[in-house]
């Protein structure tokens, strides 16, 4: 193997290991970790679930607004996989499927909420690393407790 096949290949094992280490460490609400993953600023586009236009957020604001989203929310748990990358010297495209599954500890079976959809993510290597500049989400569906955070 080259040296630059190989260089393109570990990559995009880094480019991959930043996408999962950020829904890990939401799901884990450690939001240092979170922060750690995104540029600063990053285009943050959730227009699919909330509506607006993609907004230019620091680190800490996509931690805040994502700390506050889950809080009352028990469990969070992010799935993502078949993974498409592109990677372009300092440069990286990643697209992917996801699905997040919330839970609440409330009586009843509507505990919980499912959102399925695609992720497209745009990377730069800043300092010898990669990070998030770039966050879309297109929700394909939500199903289960629409109204989950505010259930009793």
């Amino acid at each position: 193997m080259t040296e630059p096949a190989l260089r393109e290949l570990l990559d995009q094992r880094d480019v991959v290991d930043v996408v999962i280490a950020l829904f890990v460490a939401t799901d884990a609400r450690d939001w240092d970790r979170v922060e750690a993953c995104l540029s600063d600023p990053v285009i943050l586009d959730m227009t699919s679930l909330a509506g607006g236009a993609p907004q230019p957020l620091s680190p800490a604001q996509v931690s805040a607004g994502w700390r506050e989203g889950l809080r009352p929310i028990d469990h969070v748990h992010h799935q993502v996989g078949n993974f498409v990358v592109r990677v372009r010297g300092d440069e990286a495209d990643v697209a992917c499927h996801g699905i997040a599954f919330h839970h609440r500890a409330i009586g009843g079976p509507d505990n919980v909420r499912t959102f399925v959809g695609t992720y497209d993510l745009h990377l730069r290597r800043t300092g010898g690393r990669f990070r998030i500049d770039a966050f879309k989400f297109d929700a394909r569906f939500v199903t289960g407790n629409l109204q989950l955070e505010s259930a009793t």
